[in-house]
């Protein structure tokens, strides 16, 4: 199949076939089909495209890559696809969804749109621990993505709050720069998978892991993070870790602000609910990838989920032209 005109833009269409708001694994997924089948594409990023999985460091268990590939790369590869069959991708942030007349209209940084369809793809950020210093030292000692950040702390001590599979993940990536890491896990076990905890003890002379042990307090100075709080919760004794810097890893929340005034329903996390096929409360407005409520949160499924709700976008069209024949 050829290269597609690169010069159709996100004003070219009065109503777009579809748009699909986010650009990680599953919309550039759902993109990729839809725009092979002629539909008119235009996916709205407020930040960086591939989403998550492009600031994750190195993926390992993406099918097909036997020698795994960087988050980075499988994103660019995935936008060059999306691209090369015609998708239009604008960086913009949506502010409001409705549906009205049969169309779904959007309020977003670049003026108004309409769509047949909605592809809902905007995954999910780092949850905050909400402890103090936490966001006074943002960007400034405290970090979510030891992909963007952890080169700034080469030779130096620092501390990792998390003990699921992304807080070992980026303790291991860590030690390539850090001299030293305290791991702080709430819990008495690691919710992490057993492979992942049988790799971290590989580095047990650069990471020391505390258990039972809390954040309480991030503590700087002249705009630098000095040193961690924290408390074991089984003998109750505060604990001073000296570090550079903090890396938080303790979970992920679904980018739906957005929709909080909409029609879309959520589930008590704030995640979309969907039926078998994808489809929200709103009829034509989909959901794909971690956005959604029961999501497993691994890319492969997300870009498989893409690729579900694009056929059933594709099916959704063929019914509303049905009935305009």
């Amino acid at each position: 199949m050829t290269e597609k005109s690169q010069l159709v833009t996100a004003s070219s269409y009065k109503v777009w076939d579809t748009i699909m708001i986010g650009t990680g694994p599953a919309a550039l997924s759902a993109a990729i089909y839809t725009t092979r089948e002629d539909i008119k594409t235009l996916m709205f990023e407020r930040g960086v495209i591939g989403g998550l999985a492009a600031i994750t460091d190195w993926i390992d268990n993406y099918p097909g890559f036997p020698k795994g590939l960087s988050g980075l790369d499988l994103s660019e590869n995935l936008r060059l696809q999306a691209e090369r069959f015609g998708a239009v991708i604008e960086l913009g942030e949506v502010s409001e969804i409705s549906r009205k007349d049969g169309l779904i209209n959007l309020e977003t940084t670049s003026g108004k749109f309409k769509a047949k369809t909605v592809l809902l793809a905007t995954g999910t950020d780092y949850k905050k621990i909400g402890v103090p210093g936490e966001k006074e030292y943002f960007a400034r000692g405290v970090h979510y993505c030891a992909t963007c950040d952890g080169a700034f702390y080469r030779d130096k001590k620092l501390v990792v709050v998390g003990g699921g599979n992304s807080a070992l993940q980026e303790a291991i990536f860590l030690t390539k720069f850090a001299s030293h890491i305290d791991l702080l896990v709430r819990g008495d076990k690691f919710r992490a998978s057993d492979i992942l905890q049988k790799e971290l003890k590989k580095y047990s002379d650069k990471i020391t892991v505390h258990m039972n042990t809390t954040t309480d307090e991030i503590v700087g100075e002249d705009n630098m993070v000095k040193y961690v709080l924290g408390t074991n919760t089984k003998t109750k004794k505060s604990t001073k870790f000296i570090t550079d810097g903090v890396f938080v890893f303790v979970g992920l929340l679904p980018n739906t602000q957005f929709l909080k005034d909409s029609p879309i329903e959520l589930d008590k996390f704030g995640f979309i609910t969907t039926d078998k096929d994808l489809c929200t409360s709103v009829p034509g407005v989909f959901a794909a990838g971690d956005v959604r409520s029961g999501a497993t949160m691994q890319i492969a499924s997300a870009s498989g989920e893409g690729a579900t709700a694009a056929l059933k976008i594709r099916e959704y069209l063929d019914e509303l032209a049905k009935k305009d024949s």
